[in-house]
């Protein structure tokens, strides 16, 4: 896989995102772009590409048309799991789960600018090592059942009260939906990343616009 040396989305960083939907894709599937696309048009202020699957030369074909998507609208791209596609695609950053390449290894290869989220699940401990080892962003959940991880840890709203004391944006995750998503944003979080509720929705736009809508009384206030 080649590798670009700059990453043009370095503009971006953890300090400077704008709350809201962080859309995660469900692919593979064919319309990915247009699906993408749409969030994006209805306001998601983060895009994941998450595919669990094999073909390296299509997922950084995918990539790099994420981010290049992903820059017209000024919106940073974050890869699943993988620092060296995150690297090659000239996305913003990755995002690392429990089984992943530790978040120093990850900040050698991307660079200071990189945006590097960590899983943190039910765990305020791994959330606490996850910051100091100089993680962007940390992320908890699932705290509704899942459709994408049906065995997923549950969280409690609580754990995101907590996890304030870090001082680092947080994401909720797992089952949400344009329904119970207010709770989580009054809990503190700083991010909704949503798969299921927004990718599996009839109209990807106006899914995304439901939920962008949530975070509009936190910004005025």
């Amino acid at each position: 896989m080649s590798q670009n040396t700059s990453n043009p989305h370095s503009r971006f960083s953890a300090t400077g995102l704008r709350k809201g939907l962080y859309a995660i894709t469900n692919g593979p599937r064919a319309d990915l772009l247009e699906a993408a696309r749409a969030a994006l048009e209805g306001g998601a202020a983060m895009l994941q590409y998450r595919d669990k699957t094999h073909g390296p030369a299509r997922r950084l074909r995918e990539a790099h048309a994420l981010a290049t998507i992903c820059e017209a609208f000024d919106v940073p791209l974050i890869i699943n799991d993988d620092v060296e596609l995150a690297q090659a695609s000239g996305a913003a950053g990755v995002h690392l789960g429990e089984d992943d390449s530790g978040i120093r290894a990850a900040r050698a290869t991307l660079g200071a600018d990189a945006i590097i989220g960590v899983s943190c699940y039910d765990s305020l401990q791994r959330a606490r090592e996850a910051a100091a080892a100089g993680a962007d962003y940390l992320a908890f959940g699932a705290f509704f059942p899942s459709t994408t991880k049906p065995g997923a840890r549950r969280a409690k709203l609580d754990l995101l009260r907590d996890a304030r004391e870090f001082g680092l944006p947080l994401v909720a995750i797992g089952g949400i939906t344009a329904e119970n998503g207010g709770s989580l944003i009054e809990a503190g979080t700083d991010f909704l990343a949503v798969v299921s509720a927004l990718f599996g929705a009839s109209d990807v736009r106006v899914a995304a616009r439901q939920f962008a809508a949530l975070f509009a009384p936190r910004e005025k206030a």
